[in-house]
């Protein structure tokens, strides 16, 4: 496999990976960004702790969604992380249902 090839596979690899993303980020309220991974959840907890002197946080999900192209299941029913570096969580914009008709079912 040539590198062409290898970039080529990876580039559809991560636009198949964003389709998903936008396929499903309506059906979570949170996204959580950490210095490995990106995920999608409802349900999220952040716990500082605090051993030595360390400051570092438990951050733990459940019914998550991974963002990892190279991950076969990105669907994860529990998620534990451990980490020293910041963690950033944001809950996302529930925009109301929209009626008027101008966007989606084909108009």
């Amino acid at each position: 496999m040539s590198a062409e090839d290898l970039e080529k596979y990876e580039t559809e690899m991560e636009l198949q990976l964003y389709r998903e993303y936008k396929d499903i980020v309506g059906q979570f309220s949170y996204v959580v960004e950490t210095e490995r991974r990106f995920y999608l959840t409802n349900d999220v907890q952040l716990v500082p702790r605090n051993a030595d002197g360390e400051v570092y946080f438990e951050v733990t999900m459940a019914d998550a969604w991974v963002w990892d192209m190279y991950r076969p299941a990105r669907f994860v029913k529990n998620v534990r992380v451990v980490t020293f570096k910041d963690v950033n969580i944001e809950e996302l914009d529930k925009p109301d249902l929209d009626l008027s008709g101008k966007e989606g079912f084909g108009v």
